[in-house]
């Protein structure tokens, strides 16, 4: 098949899974086309059947904003024709269902052109709740040819927000588990957690929703049990106050801030507990990363989590403003080595459960289905 994505290129969930996506598409043999304002940051030019189609903003005095969405339509338009595309899967409702939908309008009625549409989370929560987008997200929800979430409270949310009657499908965000695998050699290569250290590590784009705050008081209270360090990766609003905090407790010594990592398999390798205390997560594909390489993860029990990590088998889940709960497992499970050892087992054979060629299979099987539509 040929296969047009559309995603923001940015390090935040969705246009990770929507690269590793294509990725994948492209080693089966299909030959996938990105469209986007700048180039994924996980796509390189030397992939196989993977293309990159950059999106030009007019910039004008008379514009304050540049048109974004409406110059992606016209070259979602272009890229299809030219490449005579199968099909266009959009991530994230606003803007890129909406320029979906405006470039259906444009090839006319008698275009084969048909487009997808994955829900990730904040476009619903956030930004397609917003009064300003909420109508236009529904319009563009049920003008899509199809509509994927990424975990079935995601599909809840969705369906009584904005009142849905389409079908939405549930396809489950994914990772490649022969990457992320464990490899104990990466902890002494990379020399961050040295020797008779537990590692606990956090890595995300810093934001209120991430409960940053609580990461802290809870690696605050676990280090004065176990001798531990705890690695940052990642970066935004509240770094400023994560480093506050570290200060204000006395740990910045057993806190290390490693910003942005393209790959982040070496420092999940160098840790042994992932904490995700969140305050909602639609999936949680960073808790997954970690589970697959057998991190028992220490997390929220609001939202989708809860359909990736197993409460009291490869994690645990509490109120995200629980710091006492999530501190006194986080220590039980690091106290506990034959505790710890079951649930890091557990964790990595649940994330078996979510690997790619499973998930991929699901979406070539819609890919086709919507095609013969």
């Amino acid at each position: 098949m040929k296969i047009g994505i559309t995603c923001y290129p940015t390090y935040g969930g969705s246009g990770v899974v929507a690269s590793e996506l294509g990725m994948e598409l492209a080693k089966l043999g299909n030959e996938v086309h990105f469209i986007s304002y700048e180039q994924p940051f996980k796509i390189t030019d030397c992939l196989k059947n993977i293309y990159f189609h950059e999106v030009d903003v007019l910039e004008y005095p008379l514009f304050k904003y540049p048109p974004y969405s409406l110059s992606l339509s016209v070259k979602m338009a272009e890229i299809f024709e030219e490449h005579n595309l199968d099909i266009m899967h959009v991530h994230y409702a606003i803007p890129h269902a909406a320029s979906a939908f405006l470039t259906k309008k444009i090839m006319g009625e008698n275009s084969n052109f048909k487009f997808i549409t994955t829900l990730h989370g904040t476009d619903i929560t956030i930004v397609g709740n917003h009064h300003s987008f909420y109508k236009l997200t529904k319009f563009c929800i049920e003008n899509s040819n199809a509509i994927t979430c990424v975990s079935n409270y995601l599909k809840y949310l969705t369906e009584n927000t904005f009142r849905i009657d389409k079908e939405i499908q549930v396809i489950y965000n994914f990772i490649n588990t022969r990457e992320y695998i464990r490899n104990k050699s990466d902890k002494e290569n990379m020399g961050i957690v040295k020797r008779g250290e537990t590692g606990i590590i956090h890595i995300s784009n810093f934001r209120a929703v991430k409960n940053i705050k609580n990461v802290i008081e809870i690696f605050n209270r676990v280090s004065k049990e176990v001798k531990a360090k705890l690695l940052l990766v990642g970066e935004g609003p509240d770094t400023a106050l994560a480093k506050e905090m570290a200060k204000k407790f006395k740990i910045e010594e057993k806190i290390v801030f490693l910003s942005r990592k393209d790959n982040v398999i070496p420092f999940l390798n160098s840790c042994d507990l992932y904490l995700l205390p969140s305050r909602s997560e639609s999936f949680g594909v960073s808790a997954l990363e970690a589970l697959s390489c057998g991190l028992p993860v220490i997390g929220t029990e609001i939202g989708g989590l809860k359909e990736v990590v197993i409460n009291g088998s490869c994690g645990f889940l509490h109120d995200p403003d629980d710091v006492e709960k999530m501190s006194e497992s986080a220590i039980e499970l690091l106290i506990n080595k034959s505790k710890f050892e079951e649930f890091s087992f557990n964790a990595r054979k649940r994330a078996l459960d979510f690997d790619s060629k499973k998930i991929i299979a699901e979406y070539i099987q819609l890919y086709e289905r919507i095609i013969k539509e």
